[in-house]
Formats: structure tokens, sequence, C-alpha cells
């Protein structure tokens, strides 16, 4: 039985990376979850192809008792999906047991931002003055300045640096490609960082295309950007829980205060529903509020008279 079981984690993998064109991040995750409920099915000495929506929601109780949080019982029971969906459309089960399983209630998440006065001390904080600390500043500017994601930006191209243009083209989640706009400031330190270290970096033949390396000149890593962007909250005492999403965030709630458009920062952030991008307005009342009173027209009395 658990031959069985890797058989069809081996066949998913294959699935997830030619039919659904997921990231290597992603289809480690989703991996990781299936392989999670395997192992408590295997304690039960049951088939992949046996479970039903009763294992489903023992092993999701079990998840709760051992104080699993919400989000990622969420996250768990997307990828148990994913998985019987990739069965079911192979046929090789007709009942999909994932289908009568509600979610986790998630409670309202507001991610944190830093205020434009943190980012710029962060910022400061860098030492310009080494190699490293130029492509430090490069990598902040780019997460500030568009907005992407860290997995988008340790796999961004040279190539796809558009200077004349002021663009950069990003590949996203599921392989999908996006134009975003880049300010003068990132474009200034991201060329300053390319002109005068990765031009005198001895560049393995893997990487002679991708944007930010380390000092062996290969690629970095989610984890070095998480350490490096910690190391600088600190060192600048910016006193919130800093990682790399952090920028993301920041760069949206920054545009939503100054009177973007929302439809426009959802196409810069790649979100599929602008659903997800909505959570950016919650974080600035105001703009709510501007924006119902400047285009709702029963929003003032513009001088009539009440009966």
């Amino acid at each position: 039985m658990e031959q069985e079981w890797k058989c069809f984690l081996s066949h998913f993998e294959v699935y997830l990376r030619l039919e659904r064109l997921l990231s290597d991040h992603s289809i480690a995750a989703y991996l990781a979850d299936v392989a999670k409920f395997s192992r408590f099915m295997l304690g039960k000495a049951v088939s992949p192809l046996t479970v039903d929506t009763a294992h489903i929601q023992e092993f999701l109780a079990t998840l709760h008792d051992v104080g699993m949080m919400a989000t990622s019982q969420s996250r768990i029971l997307s990828g148990l999906r994913v998985f019987y969906k990739f069965l079911w459309l192979g046929r090789h089960i007709t009942k999909d047991p994932t289908k009568l399983i509600e979610s986790p209630q998630l409670g309202k998440y507001l991610p944190s931002v830093l205020s434009v006065f943190q980012v710029e001390a962060m910022v400061h904080a860098i030492d310009h003055s080494t190699p490293i600390g130029m492509r430090n500043r490069a990598i902040v500017e780019t997460l500030y300045g568009t907005g992407v994601r860290v997995s988008e930006l340790i796999s961004l191209k040279l190539s796809h640096i558009y200077f004349e243009e002021n663009f950069v083209r990003v590949i996203g989640k599921g392989n999908k490609e996006r134009l975003i706009p880049i300010g003068a400031v990132a474009l200034k330190y991201i060329k300053h960082y390319v002109q005068e270290v990765r031009s005198h970096m001895a560049i393995q033949s893997d990487y002679l295309d991708t944007l930010f390396l380390n000092r062996r000149g290969r690629g970095l890593t989610r984890v070095m950007i998480f350490l490096m962007v910690q190391a600088l909250a600190r060192k600048a005492k910016v006193q919130v829980e800093v990682g790399p999403h952090i920028f993301r965030h920041s760069f949206a709630t920054h545009l939503i205060e100054g009177g973007a458009d929302l439809r426009a920062i959802q196409e810069m952030l790649g979100h599929s529903s602008i659903t997800t991008t909505e959570i950016y307005t919650h974080l600035d009342k105001s703009y709510l509020k501007q924006v119902m009173q400047t285009y709702h027209p029963r929003s003032h009395l513009n001088g009539s008279k009440i009966l």
C-alpha cells in the first residue's frame, strides 16, 4: 500500500509540472501536504483510492487538535482537493472525497505594512560601499518598487528588465507572464548593480541571465532574501514583523493610499481575482471615504434642500 501512495504521488508531481505548469516551489508544497495525508492514511492501512470524506474530516480534526492554524489547514485541504481532482480526471476514482468538505473558517487577515519612513530607514541601513550592499539596495528597491513575490524576484532575468521602457517582465504563478512598470529609482540601482557588481562576477553557466546573484555567481534563494531583509529591519530598528513579502504589501498599500486604481494594482500584483487585492483597501479607511465622497452622486447635499 505504501508503494501505491508513492506511485500516485509520483504521477501527481508530473501532473502538477506538465498540466498545471506550477513552479518548483508550489509543486514541493503540494507534494509535502499530500505526503502528510498519505502518512496518516498509511497508519490506518487505507489506499488513496478508498479514501472517503470521513477520513479527510478525521485528518483535518487531527491537524486542529495539534494546534495547526486554520490558514495552514486550509492550504493542506486545497492540496488534497487538487490531488483528488487529479485522481478523478485520471478515472482512478469515481467520486471526489473532498467535494463535501468545508474549508476551515479563516479570520480576517490584514497584512503588516511598512510606513514610507520605515522603508527609507531600511534602505539607509544598507552599506552601499560593498558589492553585496549595492546588490541588496537593488533588491530592496525592486521588491518595493514592483511588488513582486520573492519567488519572482529570485528568478528575474536580466533580459527582462526593459530600462528604456521602464518595465520589468515577470514570470508569476502558473508560468503566467506580466509586465510591471518600474520607477526610475529602482531602475537606477538595478543599473548600478549590473554595471558595478554583476559585470565583474564569475557567473556560473546556468545563471548567465539571472539578475540577482550570490558571491559565487549563482542564483539566490528565498531564505537568503528573508535573512537579508530581517537583518536590515533589525539594523533600522523597525519594530514590526518583517519578511520580504512586507514590501509587496507596502507597495500595494501605498499605491492605494495615493489613490491608485484597484484594477491596475491587481494587474501589477498578478492576482487572478480582484477580491484578493481588495484586502489592501481595509488598511486605509480614508481612501474608501474619499472614493465615496468623490464619486457617489448622493454623498453630499450640493446645496439642495431637504424636503
